[in-house]
């Protein structure tokens, strides 16, 4: 399934809340600038991570599904090396979020023909901050 500019930019506006997998409190990481970003922009930010409590002044949820309770995930946005994708997979069909977006650098067409034949449409290797930025959201 193959996303059209258009397609995306209009689930950019549509879409309210993000869970950012891999954002943790380090302030210099990538993740953090993006979910910064995201949370100016508008976007209630989910923080997803293992060990951090709060991030952006959000409380931090520990699984996708955990993230879930508070509410729908519109986007799940993905900080995390290639090979740790398919164990997101799961997750990410437990959630049902509208879009699956991995940053640059990461990719895994396995993951990606999954979630699509599950209906969850991906992006893969793009910055999701640089895209809503370009396209004027």
């Amino acid at each position: 399934m193959r996303l059209t500019d258009a397609d995306i930019l209009d689930l950019l506006r549509t879409s309210r809340r993000i869970a950012v997998v891999g954002l943790g409190e380090k302030p210099h990481r990538p993740a953090y600038g993006v979910a910064a970003y995201l949370q100016r922009a508008g976007y209630t930010i989910i923080p997803v991570h293992p060990i951090a409590r709060t991030v952006l002044g959000e409380p931090v949820a520990r699984t996708l599904v955990e993230a879930a309770e508070s509410g729908p995930i519109d986007i799940v946005n993905v900080f995390r090396r290639s090979e740790t994708i398919p164990d997101l997979v799961d997750g990410c069909v437990a959630v049902r979020p509208r879009l699956v977006w991995l940053q640059v650098g990461i990719h895994h067409a396995a993951s990606a023909r999954l979630l699509e034949s599950a209906g969850i449409p991906v992006v893969q290797d793009r910055c999701l901050a640089v895209d809503h930025h370009s396209m004027g959201v």
